[in-house]
């Protein structure tokens, strides 16, 4: 490919105007806007300005990154709120800083930009259909290369359930590539408005698309209908979301908070309809979220001695979230922690996935001990260790590890029947982050065909069922309490628990095949009319 560097680099206006209306629709398809069929259209002026760009490879990448800097800006805004808040950082520091972030985040669309350009010269016009292909592969190599995927294209869809069950086949990049195939058709369709031409191949295109969708139907269908669950509850769960101040407090406070824990479980106890004593009853778990308590069962003596007294009292078990320390003492782990109806410790789990600069410093160790991270500097857990509710068995997600479809996946192949999620967004305020961490939980969900009860210390706790509805939420900000029942799943495993991102790695070899044969072809050259004849 040529391209003279003498040229001038950067789009034009109206291109680059293209691409910020581009960002600014598909920004209105994620919480809080929750506009999320204008995402089936929301790329169409950005896919014509690069058709426009096409002769410069640059320029397309300007374009997309143009796009990308203002969705993620957009979307992620919330992430200013924490140093404002609880930092003390300017705003007028803080914006300039995400600006930074959106600019890195913005680099995986201006990859996607720029090889869309390369196909669009060499290709011709119609490669444009080969856009979702070149879509899943960039947003998979930024998940697999900074370990984010946040507001992925196709978590837009999260709470439409018509769509999403499309998450249990390929997961969010399945569900992705057919709203970008979509966008890809308009963008023809606008391509031949505005050369006065009727694109001849749009009903072939056209036919394709339906015949996609015909051939998934069966299979759509298939994974649509419920699977066999069995009425029989194995387990109670009393969900307490406890409303913990992410500042201020003091020992005093502390002990209240921990008193309060405990006072709204045992109110809730009442709501199943047994006393405690009862020995026929189906254990009851009691789960207290991740949150600023910041428990430490293992080294805390006199907080073994509280929470062993309130399960031995209440005949419940008690699932927490604990700094746990590791074998030699050195470091700790964040873990979720169990122990039975007599105070026993039966299970652990130690996160896998931490918070870049929340739970530790991504950087080598000599630079690493002088940026302090805002949480603490944990060590990686690496067990998937199941927590036992009756009969059934459990996997629990810390915070924001239900971001990852891989560890759901392994609990599911593990032989969990529901998916726990401890999570605090308290430090992010009441901001769009607490209906799009919930998008996450609710792919997990569909993905797995388990349930994924959502425990949370400000919101948003609430039961997802197998299918990705949202059901029995409690309201942000407010203290609160739920009880669900738990059955034993029938065990059966989705195309997407077993093959993982198959679909994902199926664009990203498209993606390569197609970059790799324009490498070796002569550029096309002509109008679309005449590619059209």
């Amino acid at each position: 490919m040529k391209f003279s560097l003498a040229k001038v680099k950067i789009p034009s206006l109206v291109n680059s105007l293209l691409a910020v209306i581009s960002a600014v629709l598909l920004t209105l398809s994620f919480p809080d806007f929750d506009l999320w069929f204008v995402a089936w259209f929301a790329l169409v002026s950005l896919f014509f300005a690069i058709e426009r760009e096409k002769e410069s490879i640059v320029k397309s990448f300007v374009l997309g990154w143009i796009f990308g800097t203002c969705f993620f800006f957009g979307t992620c805004w919330w992430l200013t709120f924490a140093p404002i808040t609880y930092g003390g950082v300017p705003a007028i520091i803080a914006y300039p800083l995400l600006f930074g972030v959106a600019l890195v985040a913005g680099f995986f669309p201006a990859i996607f930009s720029a090889a869309f350009s390369v196909l669009l010269k060499h290709l011709g016009t119609y490669a444009i259909l080969y856009a979702p292909f070149l879509w899943a592969a960039t947003e998979f190599l930024r998940f697999n290369l900074t370990g984010n995927n946040w507001n992925a294209i196709g978590y837009s869809q999260a709470f439409v359930s018509f769509l999403i069950p499309f998450a249990k086949i390929g997961g969010t990049y399945l569900l992705g590539f057919f709203i970008v195939l979509l966008n890809s058709i308009l963008t023809i369709l606008m391509i031949g408005i505005v050369s006065k031409e009727k694109p001849k191949s749009l009903m072939a295109i056209l036919i394709i698309f339906v015949s996609i969708l015909v051939l998934m139907l069966p299979v759509l269908l298939r994974l649509i209908v419920s699977p066999h669950i069995s009425n029989y509850k194995t387990a109670y769960v009393i969900a307490v979301q406890p409303n913990v101040p992410m500042n201020g407090l003091k020992y005093e406070d502390w002990l209240n908070l921990r008193e309060r824990h405990v006072a709204l479980a045992e109110n809730a106890l009442q709501k199943i309809g047994e006393q405690p004593t009862t020995d026929d009853r189906p254990p009851i778990t009691v789960i207290f979220p991740e949150s600023p308590m910041n428990f430490q069962f293992e080294n805390d003596r006199e907080f073994q001695e509280f929470i062993k007294s309130f399960a031995i009292r209440n005949k419940v078990s008690v699932l927490f979230n604990s700094a746990e320390p590791n074998l030699r003492g050195e470091n700790f782990y964040n873990s979720a922690v169990m122990i039975n109806e007599h105070g026993e410790k039966i299970a652990q789990y130690d996160k896998i996935h931490l918070v870049p600069f929340g739970e530790y410093v991504p950087l080598p160790e000599p630079i690493a001990q002088f940026v302090p991270s805002m949480v603490g500097n944990f060590q990686y857990g690496s067990e998937y260790d199941l927590f036992p509710f009756g009969e059934a068995k459990g996997g629990v997600m810390i915070c924001f590890e239900s971001h990852f479809p891989s560890l759901s996946r392994e609990f599911a192949r593990s032989g969990a029947d529901v998916l726990i999620e401890l999570t605090n967004d308290g430090y992010l305020g009441e901001t769009p982050v607490l209906r799009q961490h919930l998008a996450n939980a609710v792919f997990r969900a569909v993905e797995t065909n388990r349930p994924v009860l959502r425990v949370t210390n400000v919101g948003i706790t609430t039961f997802i069922n197998e299918r990705g509805e949202v059901l029995d939420a409690a309201q942000p900000y407010t203290e609160d309490t739920r009880v669900w029942a738990i059955s034993k799943s029938d065990g059966n495993q989705t195309f997407y628990v077993k093959f993982g991102d198959w679909f994902a790695w199926l664009c990203s070899l498209v993606s390569l095949a197609l970059l790799s044969i324009c490498l070796w072809t002569k550029k096309v050259s002509l109008p679309v009319n005449a590619r059209d004849e």
